[in-house]
């Protein structure tokens, strides 16, 4: 099957389109369907260029078409957390209506205003911005949307239902120690260990405020504009209330840097030379947010072990052949990535 014949299969214009004219009949669609292609997503919730015949455009967000746990891509999750930011400091994409009905897509989904900008979601991305201060920019600005999402009280934007009894460290810990177990990996004794340690040291660590912690806040969910200014933040699948150092310790241990002894955990932007260093983001946060960041070691180690965990489900899904046409090395390359996390969040434990 071509990647065209699934996107229609995913988000079908013409049930969409009548949806459209229904349910949301201040969109000027025009005559005919809607033109639908798909703009990114793998095995995440995926994201679909919405454009009418007058060149009027947004954006659908749908869970993915296969592999779907039964309590994850939840579209109202989502389509909470943008509806709730929407007129606060934090740029997210001015929401417009959602579909609880599974029956129009096949699924719930959601639609939200389209935002020009660009996704660096890869090192060659980190090419696209001008050497200069841009770059440097987009790392800044970046940390400054984060110490405002941090700053949102949950309980004025009406998520305050969404707390969770105990610690969201604890929750953490236990939910992808769990998960991990459930993987192909056929050695996790590097995971494990960080696992009973990370458990060790984050019952020593002082109480956290409760804020809302975006999951998997990087450049590869941000659109930035030329002069590397956010323009919005996308991708709020695992939002929850937490720990905002998590988020912080997340950035950090995927910001990679020319030179860098230790891999980071996703190969992005950063990479390329112009960008700010890890150092500059920290203190900016710490200016923005006024948080201690005395622990941050531990969050980012935190982060690593994580990814290892994400990582073991990835390799799972290579080993169990259910990942379509892959070069013959992916399997072992994800495992060695994901064991090279688990080893790098020990050491940044010894930090």
């Amino acid at each position: 099957m071509t990647a065209r014949s699934t996107e229609i299969v995913a988000v079908p214009p013409e049930p969409l389109t009548h949806w459209l004219r229904t349910v949301v009949p201040q969109l000027p669609v025009g005559d005919g369907p809607v033109a639908v292609e798909r703009i990114s997503g793998g095995h995440s919730n995926l994201t679909y260029r919405i454009t009418d015949a007058a060149g009027g455009r947004w954006a659908l967000r749908r869970p993915p078409t296969g592999m779907v746990l039964a309590t994850a891509h939840d579209m109202s999750r989502e389509w909470r957390f943008i509806s709730a930011l929407a007129g606060t400091p934090v740029p997210v994409p001015p929401p417009v209506a959602f579909c609880a009905d599974p029956e129009v897509i096949g699924a719930q989904f959601y639609l939200m205003e389209f935002v020009d900008g660009d996704v660096l979601g890869d090192e060659a991305s980190g090419h696209r911005l001008a050497a200069g201060e841009s770059r440097r920019t987009a790392g800044l600005d970046a940390v400054d949307v984060l110490a405002d999402l941090h700053a949102v009280d949950p309980d004025a934007v009406g998520l305050g239902d969404l707390r969770r009894p105990g610690g969201y460290l604890d929750r953490q810990l236990r939910r992808w120690h769990r998960q991990v177990h459930e993987s192909s990996v056929p050695d996790l004794s590097a995971v494990d260990t960080a696992h009973a340690r990370l458990v060790e040291r984050a019952a020593a660590l002082p109480p956290s405020d409760v804020r809302i912690a975006h999951g998997d806040f990087r450049l590869g969910n941000l659109a930035v504009g030329p002069d590397g200014r956010v323009r919005a933040v996308f991708d709020w699948e695992l939002a929850a209330l937490g720990d905002p150092l998590a988020d912080l310790g997340w950035l950090i241990a995927s910001w990679g840097r020319p030179g860098d002894e230790v891999l980071p955990t996703i190969s992005g932007p950063s990479l390329v030379d112009g960008y700010a260093d890890r150092d500059e983001l920290v203190a900016r946060y710490v200016q923005r947010s006024g948080r201690d960041v005395e622990h941050l070691a531990f969050y980012v180690a935190f982060a690593r072990w994580r990814s290892a965990c994400i990582g073991a489900g990835v390799y799972s899904r290579y080993a169990g052949g259910v990942m379509g046409v892959q070069e013959a090395d992916q399997g072992s390359a994800r495992l060695e990535a994901l064991q090279t996390q688990a080893r790098a969040a020990l050491a940044a434990l010894d930090e």
